[in-house]
């Protein structure tokens, strides 16, 4: 598998944080490619990479002839939400009898939106786990996720079936630190209808994330669904 960080990827790890942390602020303009390219001593080719990245996490907008601004994710149209501060659903509610379902955990050939998201090759394998995440014994959310099995290595059913996240950071020394969602309405499947215990027919919430370590790394792709009445999303912005 290839996990090694390209150069693009540390410069937009590094432009993301600046971002995210407020030293850029909402619509500053980005230094130029030429001043990046002295500041991290490499390509234009490898800036511009860098800044297609942004661009497509929704963190950048490039303006025709007057350069590269930082996003207003403030903005009611957009539907990007960024954190450098987040939890899984376990830290979340830790207070709480939080329990998990396992419907399946496998090790599979990711399809090409995975890859993509995950940065990883079509050769390589990644965990496949669907499991109903509850609290007192309820279901509040249907999570399918993806990880990559050389980077998070050594998963077990009992650690899918409490917290994945604990795991990470406790066990294997990883620092998690931030996440890229999107947050949509759908209407549900029969599948998750079953699983989230729906009657009614009514759109729920999907929040499609690629969690990243420290280092730039992506190294989980999921979608979750929530039912409607059972969550609240609270978005921060800076850490």
């Amino acid at each position: 598998m290839s996990t090694k960080i390209l150069k693009y990827e540390t410069i937009a790890f590094d432009l993301r944080k600046k971002i995210l942390s407020g030293f850029y602020k909402q619509n500053d303009q980005l230094p130029l490619e030429k001043e990046m390219c002295e500041e991290y001593d490499t390509s234009r080719i490898t800036v511009k990479k860098a800044m297609d990245q942004l661009v497509l996490e929704g963190l950048v907008v490039k303006r025709r002839g007057a350069g590269t601004f930082v996003k207003d994710v403030e903005n009611p149209d957009a539907d990007v939400l960024q954190s450098m501060q987040f939890m899984g659903f376990s830290e979340e509610n830790k207070h709480k009898n939080v329990s998990s379902d396992i419907l399946k955990f496998e090790i599979i050939n990711p399809d090409e939106t995975t890859l993509n998201k995950l940065r990883i090759s079509e050769l390589d394998f990644v965990y496949h786990i669907i499991r109903v995440r509850k609290i007192d014994k309820k279901p509040h959310a249907l999570e399918e996720c993806f990880m990559p099995i050389n980077l998070i290595s050594g998963l077990r059913m009992d650690i899918v079936a409490s917290s994945i996240y604990t795991y990470i950071e406790s066990v294997l020394g990883f620092s998690i630190q931030s996440a890229h969602k999107t947050v949509s309405a759908v209407m549900p499947t029969e599948f998750e209808k079953e699983y989230l215990a729906i009657e009614d027919v009514a759109p729920i919430l999907n929040i499609e994330q690629v969690a990243y370590l420290d280092n730039g790394q992506p190294f989980e792709y999921s979608n979750t669904k929530y039912r409607a009445d059972k969550y609240e999303f609270h978005a921060i912005n800076i850490r």
